[in-house]
């Protein structure tokens, strides 16, 4: 995508120049910054569509610096897709649980990582003739597909591209139970895995956002050993 910018956080320096000029070879505008406090200033300085940040840096914790982008106003929305050597599943579940939307272990393909920035830059910026102008109301719960909002009371709720197309593929399916394979198919172009737990993860966060007790649901339930379900009735009258 002509004129994205991408902010690859690394203090592998050899590794960042080499997906450096990969990614710009890919026609991308690539920032280089080798720890938290770069980083930082390169975002003062200049935005950025897509960070690719590794976990391990030498001033602090990249999985703690995601929280950080995700509580400010400027870098919310933008996508986030994690990287880091530690490949185990429970790293992978923290880093979603923090608000990324991707993860990637080390050693990676560079043509893996391409694909899966332009899979989330095409979920972050959809052409607005792309997108629906329905807006879909159960109860004190509205999705509105054309400006990818969610609102509960008619009050905003924050979750991650990842989070609200997962949802609203429930949303619009009302009262059908969705397999993880069913999910797998709405969501084409996003890199998530059908075997592992980063299904069960966003919709954690989900419930975190939109129910009044997540650890009881009535909204989005699970069906132990088919999928997940949209209630059509959630809210007492």
């Amino acid at each position: 995508m002509p004129g994205t910018r991408v902010l690859l956080i690394d203090d592998d320096a050899r590794l960042a120049a080499m997906v450096g000029d990969y990614l710009q070879s890919a026609g991308y505008t690539v920032l280089l910054a080798g720890s938290l406090s770069q980083a930082r200033q390169r975002l003062q300085e200049h935005s950025a569509d897509l960070l690719v940040l590794d976990v391990m840096l030498p001033d602090g914790d990249g999985l703690q610096f995601c929280a950080e982008l995700r509580s400010s106003d400027k870098t919310r929305h933008t996508p986030v897709l994690m990287l880091s050597a530690r490949g185990e599943p429970l790293d992978r579940i923290v880093g979603l649980e923090l608000g990324a939307d991707d993860y990637l272990a080390k050693p990676f393909e560079p043509r893996e990582l391409l694909a899966r920035i332009k899979a989330l830059l095409r979920r972050a910026q959809r052409p607005a003739d792309a997108q629906s102008d329905e807006v879909l109301r159960f109860g004190r719960l509205e999705l509105d597909l054309s400006a990818r909002q969610v609102r509960v009371d008619g009050q905003a709720k924050e979750l991650t591209s990842h989070q609200f197309d997962l949802l609203a593929v429930l949303a619009q399916n009302p009262g059908r139970v969705l397999t993880r394979d069913q999910i797998m198919d709405s969501l084409k172009g996003h890199p998530l895995e059908a075997f592992d737990r980063s299904i069960d993860v966003h919709i954690s966060r989900i419930r975190a956002a939109i129910e009044d007790n997540p650890k009881a649901p009535r909204r989005v339930l699970t069906v132990r050993g088919s999928g997940y379900l949209f209630a059509r009735k959630q809210d007492a009258a």
